[in-house]
């Protein structure tokens, strides 16, 4: 179904109207279309209806007209024809009906002044224009009359009368001096509507003699100016003297001196006034009162309001304004003026009546030969306008009949018209106020179609979106329109097109397959015709990543991305604005294919990026905020209120913020007294507060300064306050951290934390110094010294106890009393060493040591605790001495015991114990000896396998480097490998201790074996070492392998065969040399005996203990670490007892918890002795 666009009729008397109204034509407004078709005339432009002309110029009154054919021009002047030809300074334009008439060159406008009215007349019909009435601007001067002076008494009213003369059109009024200044306004004076100045009350500086009114005639562009005139004001108290001179004493006299009075208006006069004004002009109304003080006025309307965004106030408030006056704003407008004293209040009645206006003009017609039309002419007005019609300029009463014209009050009905009906129709609209007149021509035409879009027009839309195909068109009688699409297509119709009256095909949605060919064909009754155009639907253009939020602080780089897709026949073209606006012109904005780069952001940077993609089709946009933070501009006008002994306020106003808001505010101060140009904390406060009451101490010039924290950092400093000195006082405070140590056996340093400057609160800081010793019933001896930090007692007892006190004082006095501190006399060497040490073996490598403490008088100053010395003197195994390396322990406070850690197994020792104050240690106890027992040795110090055969091999090695007792023997255990890396059965051997060497017979040839040594003492197997080694191939076996290969065809393969056995036995001898899977046990290197190498010299910490094979390396190639796991029988104490060394504490119980040291000293070398491992270990190392 064709979908179509109508007006929907609901009353029956509009049936006809609405039907004829669609079957007028429209003319489209095409420039060949127009110069082919017959058309009556049309005025196009015109003078005004009241057109007031400068005398002194030419005379211009404006007719111009189109028309087909072009229409001629006559003219009636006051009803009259206008013969232009007989008046040599009267010219008509070419081609057009403008008048010019030739003042210029000897003419008199005033000649000229009348009505006139212009006719514009072709085959068609004719046109008239309004009648407009042509007047010369008048200027005249002002008559002479004679201004008497104005003497008025301070307070009265004066009005200044103005009465300009009258002129055409009228003067603009304005008052003036001599010296061209306005005369200044105001409540009290002000100047009326007509002109007049009006004083509601003289005061003295009213008195002038140059009050001056001019009027200004725009027309003309001249002033005329009145005479000016003199006020003088007299006040009271010369009036007074005045009539003082003038009467005798006998006589009453005396004016009244200015007194307030209620208002009275000056006008409008009476207490009702009316007003008539015309709608749609400006509606003024005026109250000026009198009065002392100065009345204020006020407006109301009775009934009603005033109305809305029409109302305005002028003059102060005397004048009310309401633009754009109806019919509505009728009414009683009240004035109302007050004082003080009272009020007075003037009734405008306000009516407002109306010049005819438009409801409906009527309007151009074209009809086809037999159709029907009308013409409508309704206008309204107050008094109701008369509706007259004219045809072709003349009353349709008198024009020449017409018989299918019938004219029915405001309407003109057409029917059955025929090619000779056109003609010109004019409606004249009028009431007393004014008239109105419009042309509205009837054309009746008989034309076969015309299609005026351009044959294969190309359209092209984004798809999705509405596509519109024009076909515009003209015929008489109104052509039908159908559209095709394709060569041999069908007529379009259905819900996806939409049909428009003009001809134009909608599309709603377009789609691809939308594109192609489509034919549009008009056909009236005397012809048909038919047009194609072409649609092309384009994917739109799209942006697939879009600018985002970003937020980038001052001096950064920031970087907008605008990735987007499009049709790829479509140019696209990417603009981008700031705010809505271009980009600013600045190279550090950076505009790359896809993105916008800003370099060096700054606060200007901060806005709306937008991101603009246009093809000639469509456009799309998208748009990021830029949001630029910095640190906060700092704070300014910093200020001191309230200033009081100990408190201050400050406030001040915050700096700009830069997008990121203020989290708090810092505020620092400084003494300029003490410290000048240091700043200290003072305090901070959140970031919404901007004053803070400040605590202040005495004798401090205060300068103070606020800074400004958000969350990118700190803002610089404010500019500092002015400086507040604060008075002095007694000091608040003593110092601080007050000791009492001696720093020799027969004195006692006192010292102390000083007062800064601004704590000493006055002028003058010292300290008084006072002591006494403490459970001696003796009195406090004092000293005063100077600022200072330090006082030295001599003279005193050896480590005794003394009270100490020190009290800050100034000139202004003393500090509160100072708290009482316990402090010692200086500290001597202890005196007596502990006794009755003894020494418990508890396994191979741990002792436990006891001794009974000192007397506390004997220690002579702080117990700091105990140090056990203790050192080996030779290993039990072996004759030879080596250097002695003497280890200490210290154990913290009053214990009487300590574990000792580390120890060597089967070794002889020595120790003594010394306690240990804050002076140093106190002598030595004698030297206690002890021996530990055996322990299980350390690995073998090498194996190496030699000498490999067919079915032997050679083994040697070395002793443990540590046998830590006496060796009983050693254990070989091994077992074959085979070529899948399996482990064959375990074989284990005991070899005697005095043994070396070992040849292992029976093997199988070309076998590799995997070795394990250790040695034993009668505590138990110490740690083992490992080797792979092979047995070689039986060479007699080779060669029958090498024989067996006698037939010609298997020599080649027998070769090949040898060549691999070659190889692999190639790789096999660089495995046992390089290692591999199971290399062979290179030799290790023999280690000296750690017992005579040098150890760490001391350097006054503690070292740690060790066992040297703790710290031997891992046999090379060793496929797993050897477990040194110490055996719980062998040592089941804890470390509670341990002592300590100088970087290492033991806990309150004694716990261990640091590390050992040892000092060297030399000791006879004693062969080849070892010392025993330190626990019983048992381990495997294998190759990888």
């Amino acid at each position: 179904m064709m979908k179509k666009r109508s007006i929907p009729a609901s009353k029956a008397s509009l049936v006809l109207f609405l039907c004829q109204m669609i079957s007028a034509l429209d003319v489209p407004l095409d420039s060949k279309l127009l110069e082919e078709l017959l058309q009556p005339p049309t005025i196009t432009r015109q003078s005004p209806k009241d057109y007031i002309v400068d005398p002194r110029e030419n005379i211009v009154i404006q007719c111009e007209a189109k028309g087909k054919p072009p229409p001629s021009f006559s003219w009636t002047r006051n009803g009259t024809h206008f013969d232009i030809d007989k008046d040599a300074q009267v010219t008509m334009k070419p081609n057009s009906g403008t008048l010019v008439i030739n003042i210029m060159n000897g003419g008199k406008a005033e000649a000229y002044e009348g009505i006139y009215q212009c006719t514009a007349r072709n085959e068609r019909g004719a046109a008239i224009s309004n009648n407009i009435v042509v007047r010369p601007s008048r200027s005249p001067l002002w008559t002479k009359e004679r201004l008497e002076p104005n003497q008025v008494r301070e307070g009265d009213s004066l009005v200044l009368h103005c009465r300009p003369p009258v002129g055409l059109p009228p003067p603009i009024i304005f008052w003036m001096d001599n010296a061209f200044q306005r005369l200044p306004q105001s409540e009290r004076v002000s100047q009326g509507l007509n002109g007049d100045l009006y004083f509601s009350n003289v005061q003295p500086e009213d008195t002038r003699e140059d009050y001056i009114c001019y009027a200004r005639f725009n027309h003309t562009q001249t002033i005329q100016q009145k005479q000016p005139i003199s006020v003088k004001v007299f006040s009271m108290d010369s009036l007074n003297d005045t009539i003082a001179a003038n009467l005798s004493d006998t006589d009453i006299y005396g004016a009244k001196p200015v007194t307030q009075r209620q208002p009275v208006l000056l006008t409008p006069t009476g207490s009702t006034s009316t007003k008539v004004e015309l709608r749609g002009n400006v509606l003024l109304l005026e109250c000026i009162a009198a009065g002392i003080p100065t009345p204020v006025i006020r407006w109301i309307k009775e009934g009603g309001e005033l109305p809305a965004n029409r109302t305005f106030f002028e003059n102060f408030k005397k004048t009310l304004k309401i633009i754009d006056v109806s019919e509505a704003d009728s009414g009683n407008y009240k004035c109302i003026a007050r004082n003080t004293l009272g009020s007075a209040h003037h009734v405008i009645s306000v009516t407002v009546k109306a010049a005819p206006y438009w409801i409906t003009a009527p309007r151009n017609l074209v009809l086809s030969p037999g159709e029907d039309g009308t013409l409508i002419c309704r206008a309204n007005g107050n008094p109701k306008p008369n509706i007259n019609w004219l045809a072709n300029g003349v009353p349709i009463a008198i024009a020449p009949e017409d018989p299918s014209r019938r004219v029915d009050g405001d309407t003109i009905i057409f029917s059955h018209v025929q090619e000779r009906s056109s003609s010109v129709y004019q409606c004249n609209a009028s009431n007393e106020y004014g008239y109105l007149l419009a042309n509205a021509f009837v054309n009746v035409l008989a034309e076969p179609p015309r299609i005026l879009t351009p044959a294969n027009k190309l359209y092209q839309v984004i798809a999705d979106s509405p596509a519109l195909l024009d076909c515009a068109y003209f015929g008489s009688p109104k052509p039908e329109i159908e559209w095709f699409k394709g060569v041999k297509g069908s007529t379009l119709h259905g819900n996806e097109y939409v049909f428009h009256d003009n001809g134009t095909l909608e599309i709603p949605v377009a789609q691809k397959d939308s594109t192609g060919t489509y034919t549009c064909v008009a056909r009236n009754e005397l012809g048909k015709i038919q047009n194609e155009v072409q649609l092309e639907v384009k994917d739109p253009t799209v942006i697939i990543k879009q600018p985002e939020y970003k937020v980038i602080q001052r001096y950064g780089q920031v970087s907008f991305e605008c990735i987007i897709k499009h049709d790829s026949t479509l140019l696209p073209a990417v603009i981008w604005l700031k705010d809505h606006d271009e980009l600013p012109d600045d190279e550090r904005f950076l505009v790359g294919k896809d993105n916008l780069t800003i370099m060096n952001v700054t606060d200007k940077d901060d806005g709306t990026y937008t991101c603009i993609v246009n093809t000639t089709l469509d456009s799309v946009s998208a748009s990021a905020v830029l949001t630029v933070v910095a640190r906060p501009n700092p704070p300014f006008d910093l200020e001191l209120t309230g200033q009081l002994e100990r408190s201050i306020e400050l406030s001040w106003i915050p700096g700009d913020e830069n997008n990121s808001p203020i989290t708090n505010f810092v505020i620092e101060y400084e003494d300029g007294l003490h410290e000048p140009g240091v700043w200290h904390y003072q305090t901070e406060v959140p970031g919404t507060q901007t004053t803070v009451q400040l605590k202040l101490s005495p004798y401090v010039n205060y300068s103070f300064r606020v800074i400004a924290v958000n969350e990118i950092g700190r803002s610089q400093p404010s500019e500092p306050s002015e400086q507040y000195l604060t008075k002095s006082a007694n000091p608040d405070e003593n110092p601080s951290n007050v000791q009492g140590i001696g720093s020799e056996p027969d004195n006692l340093v006192i010292t102390w934390k000083s007062l800064k400057g601004f704590q000493s609160n006055g002028p003058g800081l010292q300290y008084k110094v006072s002591w006494r010793q403490k459970d001696v019933d003796d009195e406090w001896t004092s000293v005063i010294v100077a600022n200072v930090s330090k006082y030295i007692v001599s003279g005193t007892p050896t480590f005794v106890p003394y009270e100490i006190k020190v009290q800050a004082l100034n000139d202004l006095g003393y500090a509160p009393e100072p708290s009482e501190v316990i402090g010692h006399s200086g500290e001597d060497l202890p005196m007596v060493a502990p006794g009755n040490v003894q020494v418990h073996v508890i396994n191979s490598t741990l002792a436990k040591v006891h001794w009974d403490p000192v007397p506390v008088k004997t220690v002579r100053g702080h117990l700091q605790g105990y140090k056990v010395y203790y050192w080996k003197i030779q290993s039990l195994s072996r004759r030879s001495r080596r250097h002695v390396e003497k280890k200490i322990l210290t154990f913290r406070g009053n214990k009487t015991f300590g574990m000792l850690p580390g120890l060597e197994p089967y070794s002889s020792y020595k120790l003594n114990v010394r306690v240990v104050n804050g002076k140093g240690e106190g002598p030595a106890s004698p030297d206690k000896v002890f021996k530990t027992p055996e322990g299980v040795p350390s690995s073998p110090s090498f194996l190496k396998i030699t000498n490999p055969t067919l079915d032997s091999l050679t083994l040697e090695w070395g002793s443990p480097t540590h046998p830590n007792g006496v060796l009983t023997s050693y254990i070989l255990k091994f077992q074959p490998i085979n070529n899948t890396h399996e482990l064959g059965p375990l074989v284990e051997i005991r070899i005697p201790a005095n043994e070396s060497s070992l040849i292992l017979k029976n093997l199988n040839y070309s076998t590799r074996y995997k070795f394990y040594f250790n040695a034993q003492t009668s505590v138990g197997s110490g740690s083992q070492i490992t080797e792979e080694a092979v047995t070689i191939m039986d060479e007699a076996m080779a060669s029958r392998q090498v024989d067996i290969a006698t037939q010609g065809w298997f020599i080649g393969l027998m070769c090949a065969v040898a060549l691999l056995i070659l190889i692999l036995l190639i790789v096999c001898f660089i495995r046992r040399n390089k290692g591999g899977k199971y290399p062979v046990k290179e030799k290790e290197d023999a280690h000296a005996d750690p017992e005579i190498q040098p150890m760490k010299e001391d350097d006054g910490t503690f070292g740690e203990y060790s066992d040297a094979e703790d710290h031997k390396p891992l046999k090379k190639g060793s496929r797993t670490p050897s477990d040194r796991t110490v055996k719980k029988e062998d040592s089941d104490d804890s470390l509670v007892d341990y002592g300590e060394g100088v970087n290492g504490q033991f806990n309150e119980d004694g716990s261990f918890i640091g590390q050992y040291s040892g000092k060297k000293e030399k000791e006879p070398a004693e062969g080849n002795e070892s010392s025993e491992a330190p626990s019983p270990v048992n381990a495997m190392n294998s190759f990888v």
